[in-house]
């Protein structure tokens, strides 16, 4: 923020001393010798300038007319602009008269200031004279409130468009890592060879069931090889890397795996980012299943809330207090802060003696495609 900060006043200035350079350059270019009241009044029209256009830019700042804007926000920008122009000129033309800083005094040698008080003010205020020196001011100042104004918006423009650039390089890097990480710390070795040796066991048994398992666990594995190709996919087909997730996890834990799903079916097309529900439910598994005797009950929710696409996972069990989240859930946090800029909602907490949930919220973004 200090360095934002920092970066505005440096361009302010510059640019106000660069227009007062630029007077004074071409000036001397075409009037040869100026003025006695030249530098008076270049002086009050770059202070006035100067401290109207930080004015404007808190203004704008409050109200929130950054880039990106919606369309109707960019009436509200052209009235503070058209403001800004009518206040900019009206004082540059009424301090004129005030110091007398007019045309008539370019016969004087030397500038001499007038009497500053209130009733000489009065007696010899010439309206005719501050209504002309505001029309000029109108034509000839209002050009450098454009240039004032197009230059701010046009930072923040590229800032926006750097920051989104930014945030997409984080993404797709984030992404990359999953994708070199995901075998080994989502879809663990451990699955794998579990999974392998209860297929195995099943290929006497039972060889149908061996073939289907064979066909799950090539769909978690390829949905895993393919993660870093897209950024979201529908709740539909996230949902069925899961089932084949869990059928796998069936064989292993027999009777002691108990699934419940409660799933609002205008959520299926919602978009969610790729493996990211698996990853929840490899969590409950992990820390419910794993770590107790007995049967656990795995349960997951979709649902519209308000606003936002709530997703509960939710595994029998007393949570654990860690330091620091596993590679699954810190790489959780980190996506949803990328891809929803602080609008997801993640958590994870003991919401009964026996039962920890996993609770992530995201904006709704059904599409059709």
């Amino acid at each position: 923020m200090k360095k934002k900060a920092s970066r505005y006043w440096i361009c302010q200035i510059s640019g106000w001393l660069s227009y007062g350079l630029t007077l004074i350059f071409f000036s001397y270019i075409l009037e040869k010798q100026l003025s006695p009241v030249f530098y008076p009044r270049m002086v009050i029209t770059i202070l006035v300038g100067f401290g109207l256009s930080h004015l404007l830019r808190t203004f704008m700042v409050k109200a929130g007319l950054r880039p990106p804007m919606a369309t109707h926000q960019w009436w509200k920008v052209l009235v503070m602009f058209f403001a800004y122009t009518l206040l900019y000129s009206f004082l540059i033309s009424s301090i004129f008269e005030i110091f007398k800083l007019y045309d008539a005094g370019r016969k004087m040698t030397h500038y001499v200031l007038p009497d500053l008080s209130l009733q000489n003010i009065i007696a010899e205020w010439n309206p005719a004279r501050v209504t002309k020196r505001f029309l000029i001011s109108l034509v000839f100042d209002t050009p450098i409130s454009v240039i004032w104004i197009s230059v701010y918006m046009l930072w923040h423009f590229i800032e926006f468009s750097n920051s989104e650039a930014i945030n997409k390089i984080k993404l797709e890097s984030l992404i990359k890592e999953l994708e070199l990480k995901t075998i080994k710390s989502q879809i663990n070795p451990h699955f794998i060879f579990n999974a392998l040796n209860s297929i195995r066991a099943l290929v006497d048994e039972n060889p149908t069931r061996a073939r289907q398992a064979i066909t799950e666990l090539s769909n978690i594995l390829r949905s895993s090889i393919q993660v870093d190709k897209i950024e979201i996919t529908s709740l539909e087909k996230e949902l069925a890397i899961v089932k084949d997730y869990l059928a796998l996890e069936y064989i292993r834990f027999e009777d002691r795996l108990n699934v419940v799903y409660e799933i609002d079916a205008a959520t299926l097309q919602n978009k969610v980012p790729p493996m990211m529900l698996q990853t929840l439910v490899e969590n409950a598994i992990k820390h419910g299943l794993s770590k107790q005797p007995g049967a656990c009950l795995i349960k997951i929710v979709s649902k519209f809330d308000q606003d936002k696409h709530v997703l509960l996972v939710q595994n029998s069990g007393v949570l654990e207090k860690v330091e620091k989240d596993g590679f699954g859930l810190q790489s959780t946090r980190e996506r949803l802060n990328i891809l929803y800029r602080g609008m997801a909602e993640f958590e994870i907490y003991q919401c009964e003696p026996n039962q920890v949930t996993a609770k992530l919220a995201i904006p709704i973004s059904i599409s059709n495609n």
